[in-house]
């Protein structure tokens, strides 16, 4: 028993006629014939009454009835594979760093998946570092975030973009009558910093270093995010990417910081080995848009 043979049953009987099904199938009639012959033989019951016009037998009733939605879930499953096959329908695993995950990726999934309805997204957010190691053992499939500490064999990193940062302050700090900002600049000002996990902390830090500045007094707030929030209360400065200031806090000024060290390198990180279709849709979607929408606060 298979497919064809069931929907050349299914076309007899709609149109009484083993003729009629042949043709609509481009199929011989001897070959129409056949299949029915068979499939009785392998049931080992007769399904059809044969004469001037085509009945079901009664038996040939019940599995007639019971095989209609046997042929639509088998066509189902038919769809539901080559979609699959083709990249268009299955599950991702994505996991994305802030301010991605909140600035960017809203945006572009809406899109994503208003031309991939049957593609199922999962979004983790974390660090650069967790995610790496979320991507090592397979928990997700690829990543968005800035450049892992361990590329090589087993990991491969696209960059896609800078992330730029700005220094947010209070509107009426001392450092606010400068158009540029120095890194020498931040030793005497109270400097917010992410945890000490975070990529962006520590190339911040080895900036400092390299200006000089080492012993600036520093307050470490555990969210990247948060860091424009605790500026707003008059703490203190941060570095903050330059997207997360759609709307500036209250009574906040930018100002630009001098040389490119400031800015985080960002991509795509995923295993060297192939992505399983539905994925590779995703990744060849960002990979795509995410150039061209990375500086749409500049």
């Amino acid at each position: 028993m298979d497919l064809r043979t069931l929907k050349t049953l299914h076309l007899i009987i709609k149109y009484g006629s083993f003729i009629r099904a042949a043709e609509e199938l481009n199929y011989a009639q001897s070959t129409v014939t056949m299949q029915i012959q068979k499939l009785e033989a392998e049931l080992g019951i007769q399904l059809l009454e044969r004469g001037k016009t085509i009945r079901l037998t009664e038996p040939g009733r019940l599995f007639y009835e019971k095989s209609l939605d046997i042929v639509r879930q088998l066509e189902q499953l038919q769809t539901q594979v080559t979609d699959v096959q083709t990249g268009e329908a299955g599950t991702v695993r994505l996991g994305v760093t802030e301010p991605n995950a909140s600035y960017r990726l809203p945006r572009l999934m809406q899109r994503f998946m208003a031309e991939h309805p049957k593609i199922r997204v999962s979004i983790e957010v974390s660090n650069t570092p967790a995610l790496a190691e979320a991507l090592m053992r397979g928990n997700i499939d690829f990543a968005l975030c800035s450049t892992p500490d361990n590329t090589g064999f087993d990991l491969y990193f696209e960059p896609l973009f800078q992330e730029r940062f700005v220094l947010l302050m209070p509107q009426n700090h001392p450092l606010s009558v400068k158009e540029t900002v120095e890194p020498i600049d931040l030793h005497e000002h109270r400097l917010f910093i992410t945890s000490a996990t975070c990529p962006y902390r520590k190339q911040l830090e080895v900036m400092l270093r390299q200006s000089g500045n080492v012993s600036g007094e520093t307050m470490e707030i555990g969210s990247m995010t948060a860091l424009k929030h605790y500026v707003e209360t008059g703490l203190g400065i941060a570095l903050v990417p330059q997207i997360q200031l759609e709307a500036k806090p209250t009574g906040t000024t930018v100002r630009a910081m001098k040389g490119d060290s400031v800015h985080m390198l960002t991509g795509l990180a995923r295993r060297t080995s192939p992505l399983m279709k539905a994925a590779e849709t995703l990744y060849r979607f960002l990979e795509r848009e995410l150039p061209s929408i990375s500086f749409w606060n500049e």
